[in-house]
C-alpha cells in the first residue's frame, strides 16, 4: 500500500516535469524528440491508471479479509463457549467423582471397624465356649460329690470344699453375666454401624434411583394387547412359485409358527435372511433389534444399506432389504420400548419408504400406542449417517447424535444411537444416548428397542 502511494505522489511530479519541458521547448519547431514526450507522458498516465486499479483491488481484498476474520472469530466464540460449557460438566463430574471416593473411603473405615469387632467377638465368644466346658466340668464333679454326700454324711474337709465349689461356680457365674453384657454391648455397636452402612448405601443407590426413574416410563400405564392387522394385499401374503415367501407373514400363513431366521423372497428382489417374530396370531418382519448394546451402531451408509449385525442377537435389516419389503405392498410400524425398570410401551405408524435415489425418505402417521409420539409425522425424513449427511446445516446430525437415523433437525429421540446403562455418578449425555423424547415430554432411557413391519390394510398416504 505504501508503494501504491510512493507511486501516487511521483506521477503528477513526472507529468508537471514533462509539461515543463514541453513549453519551454514548445517555441522550438516540432520534432521528432517533442512527439517522444508526449508518448512518455502517456506512459506515465497508464501506469498511473493501472496503480489506481490496484489499489482498488487491494481495498476489495481487505474488505475480503475483514469478512473472512470476522468468520473465524465467530467460530472461536462458538468453540469457546462450547469449551466453557465442556469445563463446567467436568468439574462438576469431578465434583461427584470427590464425593464418592470419600464415601467409599469412610465405608473402609467402617468396614475396617466391623472387622475388628468380628474378631473382638470371636475371640470372646471362644473363652466363653472354653469357660462353660470348664464350668460344665466342674459341675459334674458337684454333682458327682452331691450324689456321694447322699449316701454318707460328709466330713468337714469334704463340706469346705464343697463351700469352695459353691464360690467358684458363683463367681463363675458374675464372669459369664459380665461377658454376657459386653458380648450385648458389642452387639449394640455392631448394629449402630450397620444402621451407619445402610444409610450409606441408600445414599448411593439415591442417585442412580432417582435418574432411573426420571427416565422409566410411568408404572400405572399398562400395554394393551393389540389387534392383528388382517392381510388385504396378495402379494404381500402369498407364496412364489419358486416356494419363498415374500415376507414374514406370508411365511406365517403357510404354516410356520414359531420365531426365528427365516428366508424371504421379495417381489423383485434377491433373497435373504430375516428375523420372524409369531405374536398377536401373525408374524412380524423385524428390522431393527437392540437388547444389551453389544453390536456397535455408529455404522456407515454401506452397513446401514446392506445390513449389518447378527439376526438372533442384535442386528439392523438394512435399508435395501426393508425398501423391497415395503414396496410390495402398504405396512405398519411398530416400535417396541423397555425402560431400565422393565416397563414396556409400544407404538404404531401408517408409514411410506422410498428408495435409495431419496436417500430412504420416510413418512410416518401414528395409529395407536401407549407412550406419546416422539417421531416428526407427515414430514419427509431422510436417513443419514456420518459418512452421508443429507442436512442442509453445518451440524452433521449423525456424527455429534451417533448412529444413522432419520433425523430432523437433530431431535433428542434416536433409537439407533449409543447403548447407555444408568449410572450412579456423572451425568447421561442425552444427546448420544438410545432415548424416546416426546417433543412435550421428558426423556425416557431405554434399555431395549424393537422395529418391526407387518402387511396393513391401512391407506397408504396420498
Amino acid at each position: 500500500m505504501k508503494i501504491i502511494l510512493v507511486f501516487l505522489f511521483i506521477a503528477p511530479l513526472a507529468l508537471s516535469a514533462g509539461v515543463g519541458k514541453e513549453s519551454s521547448s514548445f517555441d522550438s519547431a516540432a520534432s521528432p524528440e517533442t512527439k517522444s514526450r508526449f508518448a512518455m507522458l502517456d506512459d506515465v498516465r497508464i501506469l498511473a491508471n493501472g496503480l489506481l486499479q490496484l489499489g482498488h483491488g487491494l481495498k476489495d481484498f481487505v474488505h475480503k479479509t475483514k469478512g473472512q476474520m470476522n468468520d473465524i472469530f465467530q467460530k472461536l466464540y462458538i468453540f469457546d463457549r462450547s469449551f466453557y460449557e465442556l469445563s463446567q460438566q467436568t468439574s462438576e463430574i469431578k465434583e461427584e467423582e470427590e464425593q464418592l471416593r470419600q464415601t467409599t473411603a469412610r465405608l473402609q473405615i467402617h468396614n475396617e471397624e466391623i472387622k475388628n469387632l468380628s474378631q473382638e467377638m470371636n475371640s470372646k465368644i471362644e473363652d466363653l465356649i472354653q469357660n462353660k466346658i470348664q464350668l460344665q466340668e466342674k459341675v459334674w464333679g458337684l454333682e458327682d460329690k452331691v450324689t456321694q454326700l447322699a449316701i454318707i454324711q460328709p466330713s468337714m474337709q469334704e463340706t469346705e470344699g464343697i463351700s469352695s465349689l459353691k464360690a467358684f461356680v458363683e463367681q463363675q457365674d458374675n464372669d459369664i453375666k459380665q461377658l454376657l453384657k459386653i458380648v450385648e454391648d458389642q452387639h449394640v455397636q455392631l448394629d449402630r454401624q450397620h444402621n451407619q452402612i445402610m444409610e450409606l448405601e441408600d445414599k448411593l443407590n439415591h442417585i442412580e434411583l432417582q435418574e432411573l426413574t426420571e427416565n422409566s416410563f410411568p408404572e400405572e400405564q399398562m400395554e394393551p394387547e393389540p389387534i392383528s392387522f388382517p392381510v388385504r394385499n396378495a402379494t404381500a401374503a402369498t407364496f412364489k412359485s419358486d416356494g419363498t415367501a415374500p415376507d414374514c407373514t406370508a411365511l406365517y400363513n403357510s404354516g410356520t409358527h414359531s420365531s426365528g431366521v427365516y428366508t424371504i423372497k421379495p417381489n423383485g428382489s434377491e433373497a435373504f435372511d430375516v428375523y420372524c417374530e409369531m405374536k398377536f396370531g401373525t408374524s412380524w418382519t423385524v428390522i431393527q433389534n437392540r437388547v444389551d448394546g453389544s453390536l456397535d451402531f455408529n455404522q456407515t451408509w454401506d452397513a446401514y444399506t446392506n445390513g449389518f449385525g447378527d439376526l438372533n442377537e442384535e442386528f439392523w435389516l438394512g435399508l435395501n432389504k426393508t425398501y423391497s419389503i415395503t414396496e410390495q405392498g402398504d405396512y405398519i410400524l411398530r416400535i417396541e420400548l423397555q425402560d431400565w425398570k422393565d416397563n414396556k410401551r409400544y407404538i404404531e405408524y401408517a408409514f411410506s419408504l422410498r428408495g435409495p435415489e431419496t436417500d430412504y425418505t420416510l413418512q410416518l402417521s401414528r395409529v395407536s400406542g401407549s407412550i406419546p409420539n416422539a417421531l416428526p409425522e407427515q414430514t419427509e425424513l431422510r436417513f443419514s449417517t456420518a459418512d452421508h449427511n443429507v442436512d442442509t446445516n453445518d451440524f452433521n446430525c449423525p456424527e455429534n447424535y451417533l448412529g444413522g437415523w432419520w433425523h430432523s433437525e437433530c431431535e433428542e429421540t434416536n433409537l439407533n444411537g449409543k447403548y447407555v446403562a444408568p449410572r450412579s455418578r456423572g451425568r447421561l449425555d442425552r444427546r448420544k444416548g438410545l432415548y424416546w423424547k416426546p417433543k412435550k415430554g421428558r426423556y425416557y432411557l431405554l434399555k431395549s428397542t424393537k422395529i418391526m413391519i407387518h402387511p396393513t390394510d391401512l391407506k397408504s398416504f396420498d
